[in-house]
């Protein structure tokens, strides 16, 4: 189990490290999926900032604890966004099938920094 929590702490390093990196360079990818209400650029590069920081911490020995909790926090945030856009005429995830497939796969990734959390 040990080394399934190492390999899932490097591929979701590298994941959002890269999400972070895409966040703040191609930042209206993601403008679909900010609510109307708030300021789009400048969620884009927190939520870039933050991506990125979390996956360069779960990269690192010293630190991966500390990234673990911010990602499942990050996910935990997010959940909600998750839930919204099932229920939007057109989701920003393209699809009605995939927008409700996004939600179960949040307690995943839940699960996945709790599982990086507590090894």
């Amino acid at each position: 189990m040990y080394y399934l929590v190492v390999i899932l702490r490097i591929i979701f390093g590298i994941f959002l490290a890269f999400a972070g990196v895409m966040h703040l360079i191609k930042p209206k990818i993601f403008n679909r999926f900010i609510p109307d209400f708030l300021p789009k650029l400048a969620v884009n590069y927190i939520t870039g900032l933050i991506e990125l920081a979390i996956g360069i911490g779960l990269l690192i020995n010293q630190t991966t604890k500390q990234a673990a909790l911010a990602m499942f926090i990050l996910m935990l945030f997010f959940l909600p966004i998750h839930i919204w856009d099932v229920f939007r005429e057109k989701p920003a995830i393209g699809s009605k099938k995939i927008a409700i497939i996004r939600v179960p796969l949040q307690f995943l990734l839940l699960y996945i920094a709790y599982l990086i959390y507590t090894y």
